[in-house]
């Protein structure tokens, strides 16, 4: 490794690694570095590299981690958080952007609260970067912002995103990928809750590929998510409308519109003044739950959506006298001329293209596509505890083995490398710990609607039995807080009543609560 930036002192000598090695470095309150800026400012880091951050203490912002720092695909650099029991992750607060992956690509930061960036919390102008664990809060512009030159692909997974944006173009999340220097690439965002808007819409995507998996989504000021192309007016040369096409994907999430928002819209897909997606758009077992009366729109169409391909999802809108809209078309004399890129007002780039089956609406609801199959409607999905947010369906819900376990793809248009049906849970109003989402568990052989089944997989007591001589789920379950399934533990299985397994032998769901891993400090 070499040391090219500024040293500061000799004493930073000791600190540098004389062989090609992975090195881990310290800091923190008494260590040789105190504050991240000043560590990206005095070292360079190499593939394989760990920076371990000292909890309990807040570090300045204005944090850069520049082209200098950047790891590999097979060896990624890691910045985290240095756990230790009883101490509350390490607070980066404040600057500009509070911490800002500057073309450093290959880069994992875990473990962090951020917040009071007066631009962004975290800035990403890089390609493979992820930020696992964070909490992310209270950002007065962008909570989340990807740039539109120089990045590439981005996970979000097992975070918080609250109170975060400002205005009508200040948003939770920004995400935007560069199509001429990383294309193919995905933005991946799972296991999340975002909530509670100050400003913006909570997911605003331009990237090229999103995958939107089991994420918790409540409170926008605007839209809950919004599914566009890239900025016509930032790109880099070479880019046009055409030479990618943008798709996205959202399976088993909870989407909540309130009555603070300002649109009506839980979703807006297609395009802006700025740039048109021209993509497929696939949504499959998610809760979409329109929380406020009067005019709300499930989907809003408008200045360039390609396709749109929905199965198994679950639309209410609980006021009384409610007609919610399922899929709105923004008509091309409601919107003004793009500023750029193809001009035309239309809200579908190539006339409309929608399928979709098993979905469940309102009696009352209007604008149900036609092109769908297999469509159910009622006046109550059936929730256990819609005031507490409670959305899984109940004993008798309409909802239950209703769903499409092979949901079709449209021949002129599917969507690619779909996820079929959703493996996971979303999270339940609250910060999943690393490893805690827990597995979708069907006890029968067919899905139900909507982003959730009957019963959380740590609901089940031992034995299962799924034979016609016994009934699917045993008498008393229990009222226990959900405990953490790990995505490497595997599914279940039908015991042998003859043959009863040791609890310490069990999985983790399987066995009592007090056996089970027990969560960490997550925040203060």
């Amino acid at each position: 490794m070499l040391l090219s930036k500024p040293l500061l002192g000799l004493g930073l000598l000791a600190a540098v690694p004389l062989s090609a090695a992975a090195a881990t470095y310290n800091v923190g309150p008494g260590r040789q570095y105190t504050q991240l800026t000043t560590f990206f400012n005095s070292v360079n880091l190499a593939p394989g590299d760990i920076v371990e951050v000292d909890g309990g203490t807040t570090y300045a912002g204005n944090i850069v981690v520049g082209d200098d720092d950047s790891g590999t695909a097979a060896s990624p650099v890691t910045i985290r958080w240095r756990r230790v029991a009883g101490v509350t992750r390490p607070v980066l607060s404040g600057g500009a952007h509070t911490i800002k992956f500057q073309q450093s690509n290959h880069i994992v930061f875990e473990g962090f609260e951020v917040t009071g960036g007066t631009s962004s919390c975290i800035f990403s102008e890089a390609h493979n970067a992820t930020v696992r664990d964070a909490y992310v809060h209270d950002c007065p512009s962008h909570g989340i912002l990807a740039a539109d030159q120089n990045s590439g692909s981005f996970t979000l997974e097992y975070s918080e995103i609250a109170r975060s944006g400002q205005g009508d173009r200040r948003h939770a999340l920004y995400i935007q990928s560069d199509e001429v220097t990383y294309p193919d690439t995905v933005f991946r965002m799972r296991y999340n809750y975002v909530h509670s808007a100050t400003g913006g819409v909570l997911v605003r995507v331009r990237h090229q590929r999103a995958e939107i998996h089991y994420n918790w989504i409540e409170g926008s000021d605007l839209h809950e998510v919004e599914l566009i192309g890239p900025d016509c007016e930032t790109q880099k040369a070479g880019w046009n409308a055409d030479l990618r096409r943008e798709d996205a994907e959202l399976v088993g999430n909870v989407i909540i519109h309130r009555s603070t928002s300002r649109s009506g819209n839980a979703l807006r897909i297609g395009g802006d003044l700025n740039g048109r997606n021209q993509g497929r758009t696939r949504l499959v077992n998610n809760t979409i739950l329109l929380d406020r009366s009067g005019s709300a729109n499930a989907v809003l169409v408008q200045l360039g959506q390609g396709s749109l391909e929905m199965h198994n999802n679950v639309v209410y809108q609980p006021a009384s006298g409610s007609a919610p809209a399922i899929v709105r078309e923004n008509p091309a004399s409601n919107v003004d001329t793009p500023y750029c890129g193809p001009q035309s007002r239309e809200p579908w780039s190539d006339g409309r293209k929608v399928s979709g089956s098993n979905n469940w609406v309102q009696t009352a609801a209007t604008l149900v596509p036609g092109e769908w199959s297999g469509t159910l409607r009622g006046t109550d999905p059936m929730f256990v505890d819609l005031a507490q947010r409670n959305l899984r369906p109940r004993a008798g819900s309409p909802l239950l083995n209703a769903g499409n376990n092979t949901p079709p793809a449209p021949g002129a248009f599917p969507f690619p490398s779909p996820q079929l049906l959703p493996a996971f849970d979303p999270p339940v109003r609250t910060k999943l710990a690393i490893g805690d989402a827990h597995a979708r568990l069907s006890l029968e052989g067919r899905i139900d609607v909507g982003a959730f089944e009957q019963f959380d997989i740590d609901q089940v007591s031992d034995p299962i039995r799924v034979n016609g001589a016994h009934p699917l789920i045993p008498g008393g379950l229990p009222g226990s807080a959900a405990q953490p399934v790990t995505a490497s533990q595997p599914a279940v299985a039908t015991p042998d009543a003859t043959a009863p397994t040791p609890a310490r032998d069990r999985p983790r769901w399987r066995q009592s609560p007090a056996a089970r891993y027990r969560r960490g400090v997550i925040r203060p």
